[in-house]
This record gives structure tokens, C-alpha cells and sequence, in this order.
């Protein structure tokens, strides 16, 4: 079973992203799952994926407007590839200016 969560950091405030929509979709861009990160500013998507690429799409312009905070991505996309077996924890350090990502435990 292959799973996958998320846990969202805002680099500038030095704190979770709480409330930040993130959709989870399939190889053929097909909406899988969504979800708004928590007060730690995770989520985690329980189906069970089939091999192939995926995508996360954060709504980060959406949040950084609804706080009042300039911003120049009105979203961040995180392209991954699933295997069978896998727990994927995708991270994203998000700022109003800039983002990384990269593979968690």
C-alpha cells in the first residue's frame, strides 16, 4: 500500500502552515483526495496509490491572501512517483517569495 503525507513549514514566520488546501491527484490528473493542512501543518492521505506520477497541489496564494501577506506563487505543484509499498512524506518550506521540497521520513 502506498501512501503519502505532507507537512507544510512557513519559512517566514517560522511556523506551521495551518489551513493551506492541498490536493492530492492521480496519473491522469484525476482528483484523488483533498485536504487543509492542520494546525501542525500536515496532512496525510490514506488511499492507496497506484504506481505512476502524482501531484500536490498547495494553494498557497489563496493562504498567503487570506493572511494579508504579499506572495508571488499562487500555488506550489509537487510532481512524485509512486511504487508499490511506499509511505511518501513530501515536505514544503514555503515562503512569500520562494518554496522547497523535498523527501521526509
Amino acid at each position: 500500500m502506498t501512501t503519502v503525507s505532507t507537512h507544510v513549514l512557513d519559512a517566514g514566520l517560522g511556523a506551521p502552515a495551518a489551513g493551506i488546501a492541498v490536493a492530492l491527484t492521480g496519473p491522469g490528473g484525476e482528483l484523488v483526495e483533498d485536504a487543509v493542512t492542520d494546525a501542525d501543518g500536515r496532512v496525510r492521505f490514506v488511499p492507496d496509490l497506484a504506481a505512476g506520477t502524482h501531484r500536490l497541489r498547495f494553494a498557497t496564494g489563496a493562504w498567503f491572501d487570506a493572511a494579508g501577506r504579499e506572495h508571488v506563487h499562487p500555488e506550489v505543484v509537487v510532481a512524485f512517483t509512486s511504487g508499490p509499498d511506499a509511505h511518501l512524506h513530501l515536505a514544503l518550506l514555503l515562503g512569500p517569495w520562494s518554496y522547497t521540497t523535498y523527501r521526509g521520513s
